[in-house]
């Protein structure tokens, strides 16, 4: 039976609190393994978790490999009552992270509109997610989930403290993302000023996905652009901030 650190996937279920978790060796991805399951009746909260993916995805399509024991690679499948905010849901799921991080990591954890997270200037984590419908109604959603534990070489990535353990991570890192994904709505106050707080990007030149001066973001989780001609808000697309000269 596959094992993750030392434990089966039964300790882990135990651990985190959840109804199931499948623990695999390696596999293309997560999501794909957590969209099997969700075909077949696997019940919200169930875990995905693989110790190496050779196919991981990202946003918009770009894939990479996630190498054995460098990270924690995860997917947790949700079963929303409705589709309310789903666009959100990343950036949520972010907002809810990135303070859960902050104990393992070399610094605080800031929050890069709509998916990613950071230490300094290197990338620590990112969140997608996905969706599958029946007609008009939300089946399910999982919610992938990269972290790196060891920085990877020759990116401008960051990498969490020497000595992290995974599982320790895990157990908060599961409940933040689950906690995120029951809030309905707008994005709160509260969740705001944890953004605003941890925002990697506001007051900085950005050329994509209009360019402009990032201003934060919005209750519905748009990004706030200022141009010549007053703020726009953008609810699509990927952040890319302005190369410093």
């Amino acid at each position: 039976m596959t094992q993750y650190d030392g434990l089966e996937a039964d300790d882990i279920r135990e651990r985190l609190g959840i109804p199931r978790a499948v623990v695999v060796e390696e596999t293309g991805s997560t999501m794909d393994v957590a969209h099997e399951l969700a075909a077949e009746g696997a019940p919200a909260g169930t875990m995905v978790l693989a110790d190496a993916q050779s196919a991981g995805r990202g946003r918009p399509g770009r894939s990479w490999r996630s190498e054995r024991g460098a990270g924690i690679w995860l997917t947790v499948i949700e079963r929303p009552a409705d589709a309310q905010e789903l666009d959100a849901l990343p950036l949520r799921v972010g907002i809810s992270l990135a303070p859960a991080l902050d104990a393992f990591a070399a610094g605080t954890v800031s929050i890069k509109w709509p998916n990613d997270l950071y230490v300094g200037t290197g990338k620590l984590a990112g969140v997608l997610t996905e969706a599958r419908w029946r007609g008009d109604s939300l089946e399910w959603v999982a919610i992938g989930v990269g972290i790196n534990v060891l920085a990877p070489t020759g990116e401008a990535a960051a990498g969490l403290t020497n000595g992290t353990r995974r599982l320790d991570v895990l157990s908060v890192a599961v409940p933040a993302i689950r906690d995120a994904a029951q809030r309905r709505g707008k994005l709160s106050e509260r969740e705001l000023e944890i953004f605003a707080a941890r925002d990697h990007a506001v007051g900085r030149e950005c050329v994509e996905p209009v360019a402009g001066r990032v201003c934060g973001i919005d209750p519905s989780g748009a990004l706030l652009v200022g141009l010549a001609s007053g703020i726009v808000a953008v609810r699509s697309g990927s952040l890319v901030l302005k190369a410093s000269s």
